[in-house]
Order: structure tokens, then sequence, then C-alpha cells
């Protein structure tokens, strides 16, 4: 017996043969594809989508089954490589972010997917009585993945996890800051997996380029705004949707009647894992201008006890390369030069070896809107401190600048929490938390703005990688007989009616 799920055979039929005419006529709409060497594998992933056909309930839970054991066969070259590209990073975090979390993610997926791909009735409208409206979840086709170099492996497989679930095939293509981790992502992917459903993509920044310009029928991009704002420029020449997964400067609103204590703990967390090179990473303090002193020495103390010492502990992640690590810097000196007071919390007041790219967690005060440290996305250890009169003097701080990826609220009051959040615009927000809400399947994740375009995660990823097709199925009796000339007196009679109805 055919699962519900399973979309009818006309269906099928109408996706694969317009699937084929896409086939045959991008190439000649689109500029420059001959040289990009990785068309080939484009267009044979494609035609192997259509002879296929749509990929049943059963076809997809065993290729999400597959990549889950995948995982668990790599997790120890995984978890080798994504430290080799950072030099060091903590072993508990990378086991943490690059295997539970794709795996759980995998896990909530399988225990979802049969509801989301049951087709959904909709009512019927005044202008469609005697007829009924259904919505198919149809695959897109070839998904392009872009992944990000700060979680080289789950910033793939997340999205790649949506994109299969939806029915997809895919072609991922991990950062070029991060070839270790790719060139284990690719060796675990062409052992479990067909190349003509998912392939991994390696090479330099050229790679990406090309990568970018071809023409796929959904492309993510998960990394910085400057270069999501090329992604999506080479989409445009395609007419290829993007999902663009960016960042910015997520800022922390402190109220006057925060606890304090959980509230350190909280920032700190979010902050100081993956030593800031995240892109939800709490960037910049708001908080009453009375308390900020007291935050600065309880914070000081707890970043001490995390991290008694800085040059020879493999708690802490280092900065992943050299470019990076003196663009913090250089935000540091900027800052300084500038008048901020720049407190650096070094315990053991240890000199820290230069191959190690290990930054001191850094607080800043005293800073203006001069400094480069107030306009960049920070992505490292660095976390100004900036003090308000009023939680409105806060609000409109916020609203004064790009919108950000994240938004943080700490306080015991919960209307004036709501009201808060209903007052800011960002992609995402939590209330007594930081970063936690992109590891809720049941919530979108997505930015708005600079900070990014659409969502995914659980059901919205499965949606975001869909074409949400609506189709109408007309009954015996059709409202189209009406709109039939010649008209007569009747027909003027029901449509005046049906008028006066409308716009009472």
């Amino acid at each position: 017996m055919k699962d519900s799920s399973d979309p009818p055979t006309l269906e099928r039929t109408a996706m694969n043969s317009l699937t084929t005419a896409a086939v045959n006529e991008i190439p000649q709409q689109t500029t420059g594809l001959e040289q990009n060497p990785y068309q080939s594998l484009l267009e044979n992933q494609r035609k192997a989508f259509v002879s296929h056909g749509v990929l049943s309930y059963e076809e997809r839970i065993a290729h999400l089954d597959t990549l889950k054991r995948a995982i668990g066969e790599f997790k120890d070259p995984l978890i080798e490589a994504v430290m080799s590209d950072f030099g060091h990073r903590n072993e508990v975090e990378t086991i943490a972010t690059e295997v539970i979390a794709p795996a759980g993610e995998i896990g909530f997926t399988k225990s979802k997917l049969k509801r989301w791909m049951k087709h959904r009735r909709v009512r019927p409208t005044m202008q469609t009585l005697g007829g009924t409206g259904k919505i198919l979840y149809q695959p897109k086709g070839v998904v392009g993945v872009m992944g990000a170099w700060n979680y080289p492996a789950s910033l793939s497989f997340s999205p790649l996890i949506g994109a299969m679930a939806a029915g997809n095939h895919c072609m991922v293509r991990p950062s070029d800051l991060s070839p270790a981790t790719t060139e284990v992502m690719k060796q675990l992917i062409a052992k479990h997996f067909d190349e003509n459903y998912i392939t991994v993509i390696d090479g330099d920044v050229n790679a990406s380029i090309a990568f970018s310009e071809l023409p796929f029928d959904h492309l993510i991009y998960t990394g910085g705004t400057q270069v999501g704002s090329m992604v999506m420029q080479a989409a445009a020449k395609n007419l290829t949707p993007v999902t663009l997964e960016m960042g910015g400067k997520s800022p922390v609103i402190i109220a006057d009647d925060a606890d304090m204590n959980r509230t350190i703990e909280s920032i700190l967390m979010g902050k100081l894992i993956n030593s800031g090179q995240t892109c939800i990473a709490p960037d910049y303090i708001l908080i009453p201008e009375h308390m900020k002193e007291h935050f600065i020495e309880q914070c000081s103390k707890n970043i001490a006890e995390r991290y008694p010492s800085l040059a020879q502990n493999d708690d802490i992640t280092w900065i992943i390369n050299e470019r990076h690590f003196q663009r913090i810097q250089g935000l540091v000196d900027d800052a300084k030069a500038k008048g901020a007071r720049v407190i650096q919390i070094n315990p053991a007041s240890e000199i820290i070896p230069e191959e190690k790219r290990v930054i001191p967690p850094t607080l800043i005060t005293d800073v203006n809107d001069d400094m480069n440290v107030m306009h960049e996305e920070i992505f490292g250890p660095l976390l100004p401190v900036i003090g308000y009169k009023s939680v409105d003097e806060a609000i409109q701080y916020i609203n004064d600048r790009p919108r950000p990826l994240a938004l943080y609220y700490f306080g015991k009051n919960k209307q004036r929490a709501v009201n808060t959040i209903y007052a800011t615009t960002s992609g995402g927000a939590c209330i007594n938390e930081t970063m936690l809400h992109i590891s809720h399947n049941n919530m979108p994740f997505g930015g708005i703005g600079p900070s990014g375009l659409g969502g995914y995660h659980g059901f919205d990823g499965f949606v975001e990688f869909s074409h949400k097709k609506s189709v109408y199925y007309q009954g015996p009796f059709s409202p189209a007989k009406l709109i039939k000339p010649p008209y007569g007196p009747k027909s003027k009679k029901v449509m005046t009616w049906v008028a006066n109805r409308l716009t009472r």
C-alpha cells in the first residue's frame, strides 16, 4: 500500500516534465557555465533527480539513517579534523556542536517527517465553492549548501538534513578555511551516498565562487554579510532562490531587575564558546549605567574562574587563522587608541605564545561610534559594555543600527521583556538566556535584513527546501460557469450579490 505522504502519479509526472525542461533551458540562459568545473555534477544530479522521481518517505528516512550512522562512524576523524583546522579546539565543545547537534537534528526530523509530508487540505473560499484545495510539499530539485568555517561540520550538515528531508539532491560546499574538515566530510559522503544524490566539493576560494554561480534550484549560504551579498548577486543571475544565514552585532539588554549571577553565566556561555566565533554570540552589552561597574567586576571574576590559565589551557579554542587573529587584535588596538578602557582577563599574567592564536577574554568600556569594534561583527572574545539610562534608550540604540541575527534580554519582569522583544527587530531572540534558540528544532532559525534571509531547522527547514504547491480539485459545480458570455440578468444579479457581500 502506498504511503499517504507520497505525491500522486500526476504530481510526479508534472514535476519530472518541468525539471527536464529546466535542464535543457538553463545553460542557454546563463553565461559562463560552460567553463564552470561543477556544471556537469549539477547536471548529473538533476538528471538523477528527474529519472528517479520523487523520493518516498521510506527512502528519505533510509537516507537520514545512513547519514546519522556515517556521522557516528566518522566521529573521531571528524573531531580531529575540526580541531586541526582551528589549531586547537576544545574537544567537549567540538563533540557537542559537530556530532551531537546534527545527530539530534536527524532524530528529530525522522520523528516528524511523515506528518510534514502529508498533503494539507485547505478550506474553500466564497470564490471557490464546490471545489477543494490541497497544499503539496514538493522537492525543489538540487540544493546547493555553502557551509561556514566556525562550525564547519554542523553548519553544512544542518541545512543538508533539511534538504534531504524535503526530498532534494544536494551539492555541499564547506568553507575553504576548514580544509581538514572538508576532506573528512567528503570521505564520509562519498562512502555512503551516490555522487548523483549528495556530493561534497572541496578546493580554495575559487571553488566557492564557481559553486555560488551554479543554477541550483535553491542555494543556502552561511557566513558573513559581505560575502552573502555577493552570493545573492551570483544567484540572482540564475534566478536561484536563496537562504542567507549571516550575522551582525547581536545585542544584550540587561534590565535593572536581572539576576546578575545567572545573567553573567549565560552571557559568558554564549560569548566564550568557540572563543566567540559564533554568529549569534552576544556582541555587546547594554546595561543600566549604575550597574555597569558591578557587571564588569563580576564578569571578570567569573572569566578568571573559568580560565585560570590562558597559555596552557585545553578548554580554550584558538582563533581560526592568523588573519582573523590580527583582525580581532586590531579591534582592541583601535578601541584603545580612541579612548576606550580595555580590560583583558589574564589571571596568571602569562605571555601567550604567538603561534597559539589565543586572545584573552576582553571587556571594553567607554566605547563610541568612532571605534571599529562598534561597527564590525566581532567574532571573537571581546565584549563591549555600554551604560544606558532607560530601557527605551537601549531600544533606540539597537533600532538605530542594522538588524541583528539575535537579541538577548535579561530581567525578571516578563511584560517588560516581551515589550522589549516586540519593540526591536532581530532574526531571533532569547529571554534570560543566550544562543539556545538555535537548538530548538520546533522554531525557525534565520536573520532579517543584513543578518539574513529565510529560515530553516525542523519543519521550517523542510518547507524552506520544498516548493509549496497549491492544487485545486474542482467538484461537479464550478463557479466558472457564471463567467461565460453572453452575460444575462442572472449573471449580473449573482455577481452584484457577491460584490455586496464582500464589500460590506
